[in-house]
């Protein structure tokens, strides 16, 4: 090999490359960083076996609405017992990769130390790629809790959700406000206390700025002194991948572990690939990446059919990640649900 020549295969080592950039990744996600969703080692584990799709039984709650007994001194008076509950909730694999070849990181090769450089790239790419994922699962959890309930889901229809969009736009009434916001909040009735997150279009933000709504509280993220957004005690996240239409806005509140989130190894996490022939003779370094995942809403099974063997994707067509037949709700209570959807009309 000539001398002076840095290729990708010299400086990734797999075992160092991998765990740093699942780490990174993690560490730059705003949602798992909030806290609405929080790494669970069960569900990694579960990524380590086989299977696309996984079981997970609970308990349901006992109910509130059985009356008690009323003890007397009668030994042939036998008491009834009741009856607990299970259920299961089904998480599904998602297994994804991408590859990039020395073209695009030509400059990076040249930093004082290359596999980290390279590293930081591919984190900041599947950071974003986690959160398409996770907006994609989202909208079909939406879309499932707009509908009438179907496949034994026990949601009732559009209860996660306030609408204040309204058919055409008034300042003050269909726009994002305070009052909006808590409407959408009593979804979940005295459970609303446990909120912490609010994701929200840059649009929307504006609209909360300009309102005053907005307070900024000194903070680090990815280790660099900022002024984190909170509105009302809770953590804002701007993303312009928030769905809207004509006008009309979704705002998203999460509770501390509304999501749960596994990440796995592939078994070929990393690998290199040299193409001499490629550039005219020239040669290609091509750099691929593989990633495990699994994104849960809890309370919720994944029940899509029809996807390919490495899981859904992030579409709104049958059996991938937006489409509300690909979702069903086994908590029955809707305060078990610490997910709620404010609809805005902004202009």
């Amino acid at each position: 090999m000539p001398q002076g020549v840095t290729r990708i295969q010299d400086v990734i080592v797999p075992e160092i490359f991998n765990p740093y950039v699942q780490a990174l990744t993690k560490e730059r996600s705003a949602i798992i960083q909030s806290g609405a969703m929080v790494a669970d080692a069960d569900l990694s584990n579960l990524l380590s076996g086989g299977g696309l799709t996984f079981n997970q039984p609970f308990w349901q709650d006992l109910s509130r609405e059985d009356e008690e007994n009323i003890s007397n001194d009668d030994p042939d008076d036998k008491s009834t017992p009741n009856k607990i509950g299970a259920g299961k909730e089904i998480q599904v694999r998602l297994s994804r990769n991408n590859s990039w070849s020395t073209m695009d990181l030509t400059g990076t090769l040249a930093g004082s130390d290359p596999m980290q450089a390279i590293a930081a790239r591919v984190a900041a790419y599947w950071t974003q790629r986690l959160q398409r994922a996770f907006i994609a699962a989202q909208k079909g959890v939406f879309a499932m809790n707009d509908a009438a309930p179907a496949g034994g889901s026990t949601h009732t229809q559009g209860d996660m959700t306030f609408d204040a969009s309204g058919t055409t736009f008034v300042d003050g009434v269909t726009n994002f406000s305070a009052e909006n916001f808590l409407d959408a909040t009593q979804t979940m009735g005295d459970g609303q206390q446990d909120l912490r997150l609010v994701v929200m279009h840059s649009v929307v933000y504006n609209r909360a700025k300009k309102n005053n709504l907005i307070d900024f509280v000194p903070d680090a993220v990815n280790g660099n002194a900022a002024e984190v957004p909170y509105f009302l005690g809770k953590r804002v996240i701007v993303d312009d991948g928030m769905p809207n239409n004509s006008g009309v806005f979704e705002t998203w509140i999460y509770g501390a572990g509304a999501w749960r989130f596994g990440q796995g190894n592939a078994p070929v996490p990393t690998e290199v690939e040299r193409d001499p022939s490629a550039g005219k003779g020239g040669g290609q370094d091509i750099l691929f990446n593989r990633v495990e995942w699994c994104l849960h809403p809890v309370g919720h099974a994944y029940v899509g059919q029809g996807y390919g063997g490495g899981g859904p994707t992030n579409a709104a067509t049958s059996g991938n990640l937006a489409a509300a037949t690909s979702w069903s709700r086994v908590f029955p209570e809707r305060k078990q649900i610490q997910i709620a959807r404010l609809l805005t009309r902004e202009y």
